[in-house]
C-alpha cells in the first residue's frame, strides 16, 4: 500500500461536487480521510469562491491508474475534458503526492501547487504537518509558517463527510 494525498477543488455546486468526487474515491481508495474544507477566492481568474481540501488515502493503484480515475471521477461529475486552466469548475482532483516518490512523469509529483497555493498547502500540512517532501528540508508545518500567509484570503467552512464504505475503517 502506497499513502497518497490529493487536493479537491470545484467553484460551481462545490458542496456537490466535491462531496460525490469523495464518496468516489473512497469506493476506491482505501482509508481515507479529509482534512478541513476551506473557502478561497479563485486564483488566477476572476470567478465564485472555491472550496478546496486535501484527502489522503491508501492504495495499490499506480500513478498513471490513479490519474486516470481521477480524470474519470471529474468528468463523471461535468468536468470538461481540455477546458482552460484557470476557469470555473465542478470538480478538479489533483494527485500531490504518491509515497515519497518525486518525478515528473505521469505528472509531476511533489506537485508544485503544495507550494504556490495555501489552499494546497493549509489542509496537506493539517493531514501531515510532520511530513517532509522528497528533496525538501522542512516538514510541511515549517513550509506553511513560512508561507506568506496574507496573500491569499482563505477560511474554513463546515463541511461534514464520511467515508460511506467500510473501506475506510
Amino acid at each position: 500500500m502506497t499513502r497518497i494525498f490529493i487536493s479537491l477543488g470545484s467553484n460551481i455546486d462545490a458542496e456537490a461536487h466535491i462531496r460525490n468526487g469523495l464518496n468516489d474515491l473512497a469506493d476506491a481508495l482505501d482509508h481515507v480521510l479529509i482534512s478541513t474544507v476551506y473557502e478561497s477566492e479563485a486564483v488566477g481568474f476572476e470567478g465564485d469562491n472555491f472550496l478546496n481540501l486535501v484527502a489522503q488515502a491508501d492504495t495499490e493503484l499506480s500513478i498513471a491508474q490513479l490519474v486516470a480515475l481521477f480524470k474519470q471521477i471529474e468528468q463523471r461529475h461535468g468536468r470538461v475534458l481540455g477546458a482552460k486552466k484557470f476557469a470555473p469548475r465542478t470538480l478538479d482532483i489533483d494527485l500531490l503526492l504518491y509515497g515519497n516518490l518525486a518525478t515528473n512523469e505521469p505528472v509531476e509529483l511533489p506537485r508544485p501547487e503544495i507550494f504556490d497555493n495555501a489552499f494546497v498547502l493549509l489542509p496537506l500540512q493539517q493531514l501531515w504537518p510532520d511530513g517532509v517532501l522528497p528533496n525538501c528540508s522542512q516538514s510541511l508545518a515549517q513550509l506553511w509558517q513560512a508561507f506568506p500567509q496574507q496573500s491569499q484570503k482563505l477560511w474554513p467552512i463546515e463541511f461534514d463527510w464520511a467515508a460511506p464504505s467500510d473501506k475506510s475503517q
